[in-house]
C-alpha cells in the first residue's frame, strides 16, 4: 500500500488533536477517537502485561535457548528444520492455539570455501563474506588488479579502467537504505562495464574487521560475478593504497553455490479470540538467519519477543476479542518466500488482519516504535502509545511495515507497526559473525516483549477495529 506519514502528536497533544479533528476521523472509518474510556479499561491489563514481562529475564533465557541449541538456520539447513520442530513444540508447551508449521518451498545456496588475500604490493589475507547468491570463481581462485570506486558514477566514468579487473565499491556507510544498494546492485553493475569480480565494503559502521554479508542481486539472464563483502579496515587499507598510486592486486575464491529446493515452513501459533476470531491482529519475526553468527539480532530476538506477547496473554488468562497470531517465518534473508507463502494462502482473508507487526530491527536501546496508517489510525494508535509510558515508548512514530509483513500488509491495505531498535548498535553486527546473544541486554528484550504485548492486546480487544 502507498503510506501516508504525518507529524507525530503524543500525551495530551494527542487528545487535544483527537477533539479538534473528530469529523475527519469518523469520516475516515470508525474509531474510539472522541473517548478514551475504552482505553482506560485496559490500563490495568496492559500494566499486568508490562510487569510480567519485565520482572525477569525469560525472553532472553529463551533467545538464548534458540540461538545456543540451533546457532545460525539458513532457510534450508539442517539447524532451521530443528528450530521450527522447537519452535513448535514449544509453542504448544506454552498453551498457544492452532499451532503450526506452515510448508514452505525454500531456494539452497550453499556458501562453500571462500577466501581473500592482496597479493601485492604485500601479501596479506583480508576479511571477507562471499555475499547471498555469489557465483563461485575458478576452482583456482580468481587474480586481478583492483580498481577502487566509491559510487555508481564514478564506476561509470572509469570504465575503461575497470575491464578483467576486480572493482571494490569503498562506499562509507550512510544509513542502510542508502548504503545497501552497493550490495545488491554492486556486482551487476560492475560486470555492465567488464569486472571479473567486486568486493563491497561492509554495509554497516565499523565493527572489529567484521566482514558483512547480505544478498547480491545480479541481472536476469546474464552471467553473474563473484561478490563478497569487505571488512571495513580492509576497504580502507586497499583504498589508501590505490590513492598513493600503488598497484594492489588479489587473489579471490568463493565456492557459492545453489542446490535443489527445500522444504521449510512457517510457525504459526495464536491465541483464538472470544468474539470476532476472524480477525487477525499478526505479529512475528523471522526465524531464518545467516550462516555466519547465530542470527540473535536478525532475527532471533524478533521472534522471542513477539511470540512474548502471546506468552504473557496466556499466563495472564487474557483472550482478547480477536485473534492474536505470531508469525515465524522462514526464509526472509533469502527471498521471503516465508512471506509470500503467507500472503497467499491467506489471500482471501487478507483484510480481516487489523494489525500487522513486525520486529526485524533488533532491541537495541533507545528503541522505538514506528506505525504507516491512514490520520485515524494514527490517532488511535498515538492513544495506545500512552499505555507504554512505563517503558519509555509512547511517542509511536512513522515508519512501520517489515519484509515478512509486507506481502499480506500490501494484500489487505493493513496497518502496520514496527518495533526498531537503535540502528547505530544493530548495524554494527548486522549479517556478522558477531551478531550473538552476547550483544543484547535481557531487559532490552523483556521492554520489546512489553510493548509489543501491550500493543497487540490492545489492537485486539479494543471495541472498534483500527480504521483504514
Amino acid at each position: 500500500m502507498t503510506a501516508r506519514w504525518f507529524p507525530l502528536v503524543s500525551g495530551t497533544r494527542v487528545l487535544a488533536a483527537v477533539g479538534l479533528i473528530g469529523g475527519l476521523v469518523a469520516a475516515q472509518g470508525s474509531a474510539p477517537a472522541s473517548s478514551t474510556s475504552w482505553l482506560d479499561a485496559l490500563r490495568t491489563d496492559a500494566a499486568r502485561l508490562i510487569q510480567l514481562a519485565t520482572r525477569d529475564d525469560f525472553a532472553w533465557q529463551r533467545l538464548a535457548t534458540l540461538t545456543d541449541t540451533f546457532g545460525h538456520r539458513p532457510p534450508a539447513s539442517d539447524n532451521m528444520a530443528r528450530a521450527v520442530a522447537w519452535a513448535v513444540e514449544t509453542m504448544k508447551a506454552d498453551g498457544l492455539e492452532n499451532v503450526r508449521a506452515e510448508p514452505v518451498m525454500v531456494p539452497n545456496w550453499v556458501r562453500g570455501a571462500e577466501s581473500a588475500e592482496i597479493l601485492e604490493p604485500g601479501r596479506h589475507a583480508v576479511s571477507v563474506l562471499g555475499l547471498g547468491g555469489t557465483v563461485a570463481t575458478p576452482p583456482g581462485g580468481l587474480e586481478a588488479e583492483v580498481v577502487a570506486v566509491t559510487s555508481f558514477s564514478e564506476l561509470r566514468a572509469r570504465a575503461a579502467e575497470v575491464k578483467g579487473r576486480i572493482v571494490l565499491f569503498d562506499v562509507p556507510y550512510s544509513t542502510y537504505s542508502e548504503t545497501v544498494a552497493y550490495r545488491t546492485g554492486g556486482a551487476r553493475a560492475a560486470a555492465e562495464v567488464g569486472a571479473v569480480a567486486v568486493l563491497i565494503r561492509s554495509v554497516g559502521p565499523m565493527g572489529l574487521r567484521t566482514p558483512h554479508t547480505g544478498s547480491v542481486q545480479y541481472a536476469p539472464g546474464r552471467t553473474g560475478i563473484p561478490a563478497l563483502g569487505l571488512a571495513a579496515e580492509d576497504a580502507n587499507r586497499i583504498a589508501r593504497l590505490s590513492a598513493s598510486g600503488r598497484r594492489v592486486r588479489m587473489r579471490l575464491v568463493t565456492s557459492g553455490h545453489h542446490g535443489p529446493p527445500v522444504a521449510s515452513a512457517n510457525v504459526v501459533g495464536e491465541i483464538v479470540g472470544r468474539e470476532r476470531p476472524e480477525e487477525i491482529v499478526l505479529v512475528g519475526g523471522h526465524l531464518d538467519s545467516w550462516d555466519v553468527g547465530t542470527g540473535a539480532s536478525d532475527d532471533a530476538v524478533g521472534c522471542v519477543v513477539t511470540w512474548e506477547a502471546l506468552r504473557l496473554m496466556k499466563r495472564l488468562g487474557l483472550r482478547p476479542r480477536r485473534t492474536v497470531r505470531v508469525v515465524l517465518w522462514t526464509n526472509e534473508e533469502h527471498g521471503l518466500a516465508g512471506a509470500n507463502a503467507y500472503a497467499e494462502r491467506y489471500a482471501a482473508t487478507a483484510s480481516n488482519h487489523v494489525l500487522a507487526l513486525e520486529a526485524d530491527s533488533g532491541v537495541f536501546a533507545p528503541a522505538t516504535l514506528g506505525f504507516s496508517g491512514s490520520l485515524a489510525a494514527r490517532l488511535v494508535m498515538a492513544q495506545i502509545g500512552t499505555l507504554l509510558t512505563p517503558l519509555g515508548l509512547q511517542d509511536i512514530g512513522a515508519g512501520g511495515g517489515g519484509a515478512d509483513i509486507g506481502p499480506i500488509v500490501q494484500a489487505g491495505n493493513v496497518p502496520a507497526l514496527a518495533y526498531l531498535g537503535d540502528p547505530s548498535r544493530y548495524f554494527v553486527i548486522h549479517h556478522t559473525a558477531a551478531d550473538t546473544v552476547e550483544r543484547i541486554a535481557p531487559d532490552e528484550v523483556s521492554k520489546a516483549a512489553a510493548a509489543i504485548a501491550v500493543v497487540a492486546y490492545v489492537a485486539a480487544e479494543m471495541p472498534e477495529r483500527l480504521p483504514r
